[in-house]
């Protein structure tokens, strides 16, 4: 499958594309790697994160946390997948921030392909220093850059994920 490249799907018409691509999630879903037909980036770093760090995930509607441990330490997981037209190091809104639903984030930034760049834990007292609140999607704003990486209370577990 990684041998694929764009030319193979160039002759293939919109639907065929969009049929496939229902195929793969549904697979995906099958195999429990991801847990809704929405965009697949969190569900695959919920995921990826459970089963390589052995973590339970929560429910899908769990409020504030994805992932807990074997010590009952809970983990927000947020992702951003980096693609050559979005360098966005964004990751996903965090709501609630202040209920202190979490004890540490995950933050993944995926390549375009989904292989992991960069992932990091931190805990949840540091997040309010770095984070913008939002009113439009109502919470927290983080960008995986600068000071934020700088901070001795950051934690880089890449290699653990790759």
């Amino acid at each position: 499958m990684e041998n694929m490249n764009a030319e193979e799907f160039t002759g293939q018409s919109n639907l065929d594309l969009l049929r496939l691509h229902a195929r793969v999630i549904e697979e995906l879903r099958r195999r429990d790697v991801l847990r809704s037909k929405n965009n697949p980036v969190g569900d695959y770093a919920e995921w990826l994160v459970a089963s390589r760090l052995g973590m339970s995930l929560e429910g899908k509607s769990n409020v504030g946390y994805d992932a807990i441990d074997a010590a009952g330490v809970r983990f927000q997981i947020k992702a951003r997948r980096v693609t050559s037209d979005n360098g966005s190091r964004q990751m996903g809104v965090i709501r609630k921030l202040e209920g202190g639903h979490f004890d540490r984030l995950i933050a993944i930034l995926f390549d375009s392909d989904f292989s992991v760049l960069s992932a990091y834990v931190m805990p949840h007292s540091m997040i309010a220093e770095f984070a913008t609140y939002k009113s439009h999607p109502n919470g927290h704003v983080l960008h995986l850059r600068g000071k934020l990486l700088e901070d001795g209370r950051v934690q880089e577990i890449t290699q653990k994920l790759q």
